[in-house]
């Protein structure tokens, strides 16, 4: 094998890491989606109210909208409880919890620089 073979063997794989970063960042995308993942580590299950009242500034059009979204994308989990009121909780789903690491790994990467404002 040669030195060409190996590079060109390698690009493949760097543009699939991208790839997936890429898709797993889109996840997490927006203003309030790692908030919303951060209170759920903290707190396993949450109603809604109980989210909105630990977000301040989000709009319930706003909190509906992104958990709607985390629940598409199999992090988050929703319960209807057939109550009166209605009773809906939230939780991180197994693929929730598998972003401690990820995030934990950039909150690292973020304390590490060195640039004023971070």
């Amino acid at each position: 094998m040669t030195s060409t073979d190996k590079k060109v063997r390698s690009v493949p794989d760097v543009e699939c890491v991208v790839d997936h970063a890429q898709a797993g960042l889109r996840v997490l995308e927006g203003r309030w989606k790692l908030v919303i993942v951060y209170h759920l580590f903290r707190h396993p299950v949450l109603r809604f109210s109980e989210l909105e009242k630990l977000i301040p500034g989000v709009t319930q059009k706003m909190l509906i909208q992104q958990l709607r979204a985390l629940e598409a994308d199999g992090v988050v989990a929703r319960t209807a409880h057939p109550v009166v009121p209605p009773r809906v909780e939230y939780r991180l789903t197994e693929d929730g919890l598998g972003l401690r690491r990820a995030i934990s790994a950039l909150d690292q990467w973020t304390r590490s620089r060195s640039q004023p404002g971070l």
